[in-house]
């Protein structure tokens, strides 16, 4: 089985592989798979024909240039919302504070958990506002 790898190895040497605009294609793929699957629809077939093709090309490209500048052009493009979600899986994962909006400026102001019914300033406007914890 090693030499199987070796070769595939070998093979794949100076081709650019995958990142992270093949993972979103394929992850689009898949679910147009399913849903051609439920619908029977044959648009949906052809479009996660299509994702497949996408995706083996652009792991078996050897032109690295452009296959870079794609993944970057995706990634500025999907930052904010990227940066959305990292936001809220850490706020999830953060258990000894919580989080609250300032209602006059929309600031998030982290405090404490479990402190009881408190008076919350806002640093960017101070606005004075009691929230419980």
């Amino acid at each position: 089985m090693g030499g199987f790898r070796d070769k595939v190895s070998r093979w794949m040497y100076g081709r650019y592989g995958s990142d992270q605009l093949n993972k979103c294609v394929m992850v689009f793929t898949i679910a147009f798979m399913v849903i051609s699957l439920f619908t029977r629809l044959t648009v949906f077939y052809w479009l996660a024909l299509a994702g497949l093709i996408l995706m083996y090309f652009r792991m078996l490209s050897k032109n690295i240039y452009k296959r870079s500048a794609e993944n970057t052009k995706y990634l500025k493009a999907t930052a904010g919302i990227r940066r959305s979600f990292a936001r809220m899986k850490s706020r999830s994962q953060d258990k000894s504070h919580c989080y609250f909006k300032c209602p006059s400026c929309k600031q998030t102001v982290r405090v404490p958990r479990g402190k009881g019914k408190i008076s919350i300033t806002c640093p960017k406007c101070s606005t004075e506002f009691v929230k419980k914890t």
